[in-house]
């Protein structure tokens, strides 16, 4: 049988428990309290490892500027290399403010009330986290074809990537070689993790908010009809209406709740995910090029299909979490709709009627607050 975790009242921050450890790893989660130097040393060492590669690359493309062929060699993964040093950056500048979207998102309006609730949470912080490990596996996969590539060739000695490096390859030392082609294996496994890790808090917070719109959806669905002609007491009466009319007031604080969560959301992350929207584009082209020199019985030709496949995927994932996204947030209109709104008090009706007008505006996440996370914008791409 499948083993759900369930998610506890207070322990939401758990949604993103796979990310969180991924950060940590590479030494960019916030540090422990108790954290000594060697952290802040661990954490440097990351830093400088991920800036000077994608210095090398910059470097790399100078030198080899004027031969087509050379400068889309120089630049396989220069995009990939830049979009990451800017999410770092971004994470790292705005870290309070990502502070403050944990907090929010542990906050009481989030809470879980029934086991409903709790198994809707659950099932999709485990669908995230099996998708998480997926993209991990492929991508270390692809890092270990890269690496293994030049020592598995009979020819020239040759550094996994065609950058600049201080010293040449086939007139180097054994220590230098070693040295240099553990640099370049070493930033790549571990930009790659990184990469990877802050795509998904990202598509783990836009998860957590549809989640919670198809929470609101259920709740709204408890809604109980109050027949006036059916033998019940006044008292009952009075009751059923004063708990739908609850319901809906809690439905409806919730959802401005989920609006303002996907705003910090997008306040924070839309930067960065436009631009890897923008350079997916530009990497597509390179990554084709690529292909079409390469022996289609190579086993380069296969890790570079991978590594198409891979980012491909990873934009597909932003589009298909913020589709899930809209689609949800305008489905609570007609769940609302199919109410028994019509046997509820004028209170309930007139609520219902704000709430409606609320909701008649999807949500929709956006990549530079232009370009909306949708399936459709995927295949534009």
């Amino acid at each position: 049988p499948t083993f759900i975790l369930w998610i506890r009242t207070k322990d939401t921050i758990m949604y993103i428990r796979g990310p969180k450890l991924g950060l940590t790893v590479v030494g960019l989660w916030f540090p422990p309290e108790n954290y000594t130097i060697a952290y802040l040393i661990y954490r440097s060492f990351q830093l400088i490892l991920q800036f000077s590669f994608l210095i090398c690359h910059i470097l790399g493309m100078i030198m080899v500027w004027g031969d087509l062929e050379e400068v889309f060699i120089a630049s396989y993964l220069l995009f990939p290399q830049a979009i990451l040093c800017l999410k770092v950056t971004t994470f790292l500048v705005n870290k309070n403010r990502y502070s403050r979207l944990l907090k929010f998102l542990e906050s009481d309006i989030f809470e879980t009330q029934t086991e409903v609730e709790e198994k809707i949470l659950s099932q999709q912080a485990l669908k995230m986290g099996r998708v998480y490990k997926l993209f991990m596996a492929c991508t270390l996969a692809n890092c270990l074809e890269w690496s293994a590539f030049p020592l598995m060739e009979s020819g020239p000695r040759e550094f996994p990537f065609k950058i600049w490096m201080p010293v040449s390859p086939s007139k180097s030392s054994n220590v230098e070689y070693a040295l240099c082609y553990g640099y370049q294996a070493l930033a790549i496994t571990l930009g790659a993790t990184t990469f990877i890790t802050m795509d998904f808090i990202t598509v783990s917070m836009i998860t957590f908010a549809s989640a919670q719109l198809e929470i609101i959806a259920s709740k709204i669905e408890m809604t109980k009809p109050v027949p006036m002609f059916a033998g019940l007491k006044l008292e009952d009466q009075i009751n059923l209406i004063t708990d739908n009319n609850n319901i809906l007031k809690e439905c409806i604080r919730q959802h401005q709740a989920v609006i303002r969560f996907v705003e910090l959301v997008e306040n924070m992350f839309n930067v960065s995910i436009f631009f890897q929207m923008s350079g997916t584009v530009a990497f597509i082209c390179i990554i084709g090029f690529q292909i079409t020199i390469e022996d289609p019985n190579s086993m380069q030709f296969y890790s570079t299909l991978n590594y198409l496949v891979t980012m491909l995927a990873q934009l597909y994932l932003y589009c298909w979490c913020g589709n899930e996204l809209t689609d949800r947030s305008q489905v609570l209109r007609d769940t609302l709709y199919k109410s028994p709104w019509y046997e509820q008090d004028q209170k309930f009706k007139k609520t219902l009627c704000i709430a409606m007008e609320c909701m008649k505006r999807p949500i929709i996440m956006r990549a530079g607050y232009y370009i909306p996370l949708s399936r459709p914008t995927f295949v534009s791409v």
